[in-house]
C-alpha cells in the first residue's frame, strides 16, 4: 500500500524577500524528501509542499525557528490541499500580480562572509567593493517595484557573467537569488575625480565616468579609485564619496584645519560630525563603550551611535564641538571597509548635502552642488534608487533607542494589530518623515530632513510617489500636521484638491485629515509600544500648532489615538520675533525676565541676555510683547530650556536646533540633588486644568546666579524641577502610564531622571524604541489618529470624561 501524502498551500508574510528565503525552503523541503516549489509574489512567499504527514509537521515546525537571521514572519497561513503527485521541489519565478504588501528591506551591512573575501588575496572578489550576498548588501536603495527580483532593480543594467549568473542560479550557494550580486568582472566600478588640472587622466572612455566634469578630471579608476581617495584623505583633502544611500563628505577625523574648511564649506559652524572608525579598536580609542554598545555597532544596521569621548581622543576637537560625545559608526559596506582599511584614522563622515539641503544620490547631482564643497569626489555606477541617511541612535537605560530612523531600519513597518484604512501621512516641517499604512502594516520613510529648501521638498515628493508606486497603494484619505503653514501642510492640500501634476495617480478630491502635533507625539509612543487605550503623554518640543492658535510645547495630554485632553501645561509667555527668538536664545530669556518683573527687567544687565542685547533692542523687544506684534504665545518646553541656557551663558545664538538645550544637558551636575520650584497651580475653569508656572524657577536662578552658585548646580537644579513636575502632574492626573515623547526627551539625563522618578512613584513609563521621540515619529502618530477619526473610534474616550478630540 502506498505511503500517506499530502499537500500543504503556505503564504508567508514580512520580511522574507531578499534574505535567502526561498532557497532556505527549498534545502528544508528536499531534507525532509518533500515536493513542491516556492516563489515570491508580491505579498510575500507563496509555498506549496507535499509528502508524508511527519515530514509536513516537521517543516511547518522548522520553518520559522531556522529561517535565515534576516527573516522577519509576520503572518504564516497554512491551507491543506489534495496532492498533486509533484516528483521533487523547484524554485519558481516570482509573480508580480495582486496587492503589494511584501517587505522591502533595509540595507544590511556588510556581512563577516563577504567581508572575508574582499580581504582574502585568493578570492575573486578581492578588494571588490560592490560584493554582498543574501545576507547583506543593498535592497531599498535598489529596489524600483516589487517583487524584489533583479529586473526590478538598479542593477538590471549589469549582466551577470557566467560565475555570477552560476551562484545566482543555484539553489545551494548563499547568492541564490541575491540581486545585487556582481563581481570585478561584470558589475559596477568605481571612478575618482579631483581639482588637479596637471594630472593626467587614466586616458580610456567610459559611458557612466567622463574624463572631465566641470572643473574635476577623471584621474582614476576601479581599485587606483579608491587608493586615490585615501591619499587624498590623508592630504587633508575633502572627498566626496558615493556610497549606499548617498554621498558622505570625508576628512581626516584627526585634521582641524580640514574640519574647519569643511565646516565653512558646507556651510555647518557648531552642529556635531559624523566619525566612521576602521574598527572597534579605533572606537574603543575614543570613546567609552560596552559589549552591549559594540554589538549594536557591528550589526546589521550599523548606526551612528552616541558614545561618550574619552579623554584625550583622537580627533580634532571642532569635530563636535562643546559636545562629550562623539557620533561614530563603522564601515557598512565593502567601499568603506576597503577605504577606512587604507587609513590608519577615523574619518568625519557626514552627509554629502549642503546644509538644510537633502543628501545627494546622483554623481551629475553631486558635482554641482557639492562643487564648492568638496575637493575630490569617489563615485561608482550603481544607480541609488533612493536616499537613506544613516541611522542614529542612543544607549539609554540599557536599550538602544532611535534618534534618526533611516538605513538599516527604515522602511520596516510598525506591526498592528488589526488592519487600517490605506492612508498617507506627511508629516511635520523639521526632521520630516511620511508614512502609509497598509493593512496591518504602517510603513515610515526613512528620515527625510527639513523641508525649508526646494531640494529637500522634491525629496519629500518623490518619496511619497516612491511609496505609492512600491505598495500600488491608493489613499482615502490624507494626514497632515494642524500646522497651516508647514511645507508638508501646503503639499496635502494640493494633492488632495489635485492641484499637484503627480506621477502616480490619487482620487481627487481627497478627504484631508489635520492631526495636532502633540497629539501626534502621543499616538506614536503608544504605537511604538504596541499600547492601546488612554495614558499620560508628557509631550515636549520646541514649537506644535495648538487648536487655540498658539505655540504649544510644554503638554500633558491624557488620551491615545482616539481623542485627547490637555491636562497641563507649561505657563505660556512670549516669542518676540516670532522665528528670530527661536535663533536667539537670548530673545526668549528676556521675553521670560519681562513677563516676569515688566520694565525692571530692562536694567538687569548683571543677567547675560539683558546684557546681550542692546538697550535699543530691549525696547523693541518689550514693545513687540506689550502691543503683541509679532510676538505669539507659546508654551514651548524647548524654548524655556533656550532661556535657562542663555541665562548661564552657554549660548545667546545658535547655529543649529537644540544646541542651547544640549549645552545646558552637558553642563549639568549629576551629583546634585536639588530642583528649583516650578509649581503646578490650578487653572480654574480653564483650559488646561493646571499650569506649571515657571516664574518661581526663574526667580530662583537669578538669585543663584547673584549669589555666584556654579553654573553646573544651576543646569542640574532646573533638569530636577523638570522631573519633579512630571512627577507631580502624573499624581494629579492619576493615570498609571506615562509617554515621554517630543524632542526633549533626546536628552539623556531628562529623560533617565525622569523614568527613574516615575517608576519609584509606581508609574509605568513608556519611552521610544522603534521611532524616534522628535518628529521623526509624527507621521505615524498622524496615521494612527487619522484611522481613528475615519472609523468614528474617538467617540469611545468621550464616555472616558475626556473633553476634547483634538480641537479640529
Amino acid at each position: 500500500m502506498a505511503a500517506e501524502r499530502r499537500r500543504l498551500r503556505v503564504e508567508i508574510q514580512g520580511a522574507v524577500q531578499g534574505v535567502g528565503f526561498r532557497p532556505y525552503i527549498y534545502r528544508l523541503a528536499t531534507e525532509l524528501g518533500l515536493a513542491g516549489w516556492v516563489r515570491n509574489d508580491p505579498q510575500g512567499v507563496f509555498i506549496e509542499v507535499e509528502g508524508p504527514p511527519h515530514a509536513l509537521a516537521r517543516f511547518l515546525e522548522r520553518l520559522p525557528r531556522e529561517a535565515p537571521p534576516r527573516a522577519r514572519i509576520h503572518n504564516l497561513h497554512v491551507l491543506p490541499l489534495d496532492p498533486a503527485g509533484y516528483a521533487g521541489f523547484e524554485i519558481r519565478h516570482s509573480e508580480g500580480e495582486g496587492e503589494k504588501t511584501a517587505l522591502i528591506l533595509p540595507d544590511i551591512a556588510t556581512c563577516p562572509r563577504c567581508l572575508s573575501e574582499i580581504l582574502d588575496p585568493a578570492d575573486r572578489r578581492y578588494r571588490y567593493p560592490f560584493t554582498n550576498c543574501t545576507d547583506c548588501g543593498p535592497r531599498w536603495t535598489i529596489v524600483e517595484a516589487l517583487p524584489y527580483d533583479r529586473p526590478h532593480t538598479t542593477m538590471r543594467r549589469f549582466r551577470m557573467c557566467p560565475d555570477c549568473q552560476g551562484e545566482y542560479e543555484n539553489p545551494l550557494d548563499r547568492r541564490f537569488h541575491a540581486q545585487p550580486n556582481a563581481c570585478p568582472r561584470c558589475g559596477p566600478t568605481l571612478a575618482f575625480y579631483a581639482r588637479e588640472p596637471s594630472a593626467d587622466s587614466d586616458g580610456e572612455d567610459h559611458p557612466d565616468f567622463p574624463l572631465q566634469v566641470g572643473e574635476y578630471r577623471r584621474i582614476a579608476r576601479g581599485d587606483a579609485a579608491l587608493r586615490r581617495a585615501a591619499a587624498a584623505l590623508r592630504a587633508g583633502q575633502i572627498v566626496a564619496v558615493k556610497g549606499l544611500g548617498g554621498f558622505h563628505l570625508m576628512v581626516d577625523a584627526r585634521n582641524e584645519e580640514a574640519i574647519a574648511r569643511l565646516r565653512a564649506r558646507k556651510p555647518r559652524r557648531d552642529k556635531p560630525f559624523a566619525l566612521m572608525a576602521r574598527d572597534l579598536d579605533q572606537v574603543r580609542a575614543m570613546c567609552e563603550t560596552s559589549p552591549e554598545i559594540e554589538a549594536l555597532l557591528a550589526g546589521p544596521e550599523a548606526p551612528i551611535v552616541l558614545l561618550p569621548r574619552r579623554p584625550g581622543a583622537p580627533v580634532a576637537s571642532n569635530v563636535a564641538p562643546g559636545n562629550p560625545y562623539l557620533g561614530v559608526m563603522l564601515p557598512y559596506t565593502p567601499l568603506h571597509h576597503l577605504l577606512l582599511r587604507e587609513l590608519d584614522f577615523p574619518v568625519v563622515a557626514t552627509s554629502g548635502n549642503l546644509t538644510d539641503e537633502p543628501i545627494c544620490t546622483d554623481e551629475r547631482e553631486a558635482f554641482q552642488r557639492l562643487a564648492r564643497v568638496a575637493d575630490a569626489f569617489l563615485i561608482h555606477n550603481r544607480p541609488i534608487a533612493r536616499h537613506a541617511d544613516d541611522s542614529v541612535m542612543v544607549w539609554m537605560r540599557e536599550e538602544p533607542r532611535i534618534l534618526r530612523r533611516a538605513r538599516g531600519f527604515a522602511p520596516l513597518p510598525i506591526l498592528l494589530s488589526r488592519p487600517l484604512p490605506t492612508l498617507l501621512a506627511v508629516g511635520g516641517h523639521l526632521k520630516n518623515t511620511i508614512a502609509l499604512s497598509v493593512g496591518r502594516q504602517i510603513f515610515l520613510s526613512p528620515h527625510i530632513g527639513d523641508l525649508d529648501t526646494v531640494e529637500a521638498l522634491r525629496t519629500f515628493e518623490r518619496m511619497i510617489v516612491d511609496f505609492l508606486r512600491l505598495y500600488e497603494a491608493e489613499p482615502v484619505a490624507i494626514a497632515h500636521d494642524l500646522h497651516p503653514d508647514y511645507a508638508s501642510t501646503i503639499w496635502a492640500q494640493r494633492a488632495a484638491a489635485g492641484d499637484l501634476p503627480l506621477p502616480v495617480r490619487l482620487p481627487a478630491p481627497l478627504p484631508l485629515l489635520p492631526i495636532q502635533h502633540h497629539h501626534a507625539h502621543l499616538a506614536a509612543c503608544l504605537a511604538d509600544h504596541g499600547v492601546e487605550g488612554p495614558a499620560l503623554g508628557v509631550t515636549w518640543d520646541g514649537t506644535g500648532y495648538g487648536p487655540d492658535g498658539t505655540i504649544w510645547g510644554g503638554e500633558f495630554l491624557w488620551g491615545d489615538a482616539s481623542g485627547f485632553r490637555r491636562v497641563a501645561s507649561l505657563r505660556p509667555f512670549s516669542l518676540p520675533g516670532g522665528d528670530a527668538a527661536v535663533h536667539e536664545p537670548r530673545r526668549v530669556a528676556f521675553a521670560l525676565l519681562w513677563e516676569m518683573a515688566g520694565e525692571a527687567a530692562m536694567e538687569w544687565e548683571d543677567l547675560p541676555p539683558v546684557r546681550a542685547l542692546r538697550p535699543a533692542e530691549r525696547q523693541a523687544l518689550a514693545r513687540m510683547m506689550a502691543r503683541g506684534l509679532n510676538a505669539p504665545r507659546t508654551s514651548s518646553m524647548g524654548r524655556l530650556f533656550d532661556a535657562v541656557a542663555a541665562m548661564l551663558d552657554l549660548h545667546q545664538q545658535v547655529s543649529f536646533e537644540g544646541q542651547a538645550a544640549m549645552a545646558l544637558e552637558f553642563l549639568a551636575d549629576p551629583a546634585e540633588r536639588r530642583a528649583y520650584p516650578l509649581p503646578l497651580v490650578e487653572n480654574p475653569g480653564g483650559e488646561p486644568a493646571w499650569i506649571l508656572d515657571w516664574r518661581p524657577l526663574l526667580e530662583a536662578i537669578r538669585e543663584d546666579l547673584r549669589r555666584g552658585v556654579e553654573r553646573e548646580k544651576i543646569a542640574a537644579r532646573f533638569h530636577r524641577a523638570l522631573v519633579e513636575a512630571i512627577v507631580a502632574v502624573a499624581r494629579a492626573v492619576g493615570e498609571t502610564r506615562v509617554a515621554l515623547t517630543g524632542g526633549c526627551f533626546q536628552n539623556r539625563y531628562l529623560t533617565e531622571e525622569a523614568a527613574r522618578r516615575l517608576e519609584e512613584e509606581g508609574f509605568t513609563v513608556l519611552l521610544h524604541r522603534q521611532v524616534p521621540p522628535n518628529d521623526g515619529g509624527i507621521s505615524l502618530g498622524q496615521v494612527l489618529i487619522a484611522a481613528a477619526r475615519l472609523e468614528g473610534a474617538f467617540h469611545k474616550l468621550e464616555d472616558s470624561d475626556l473633553s476634547q478630540t483634538g480641537g479640529v
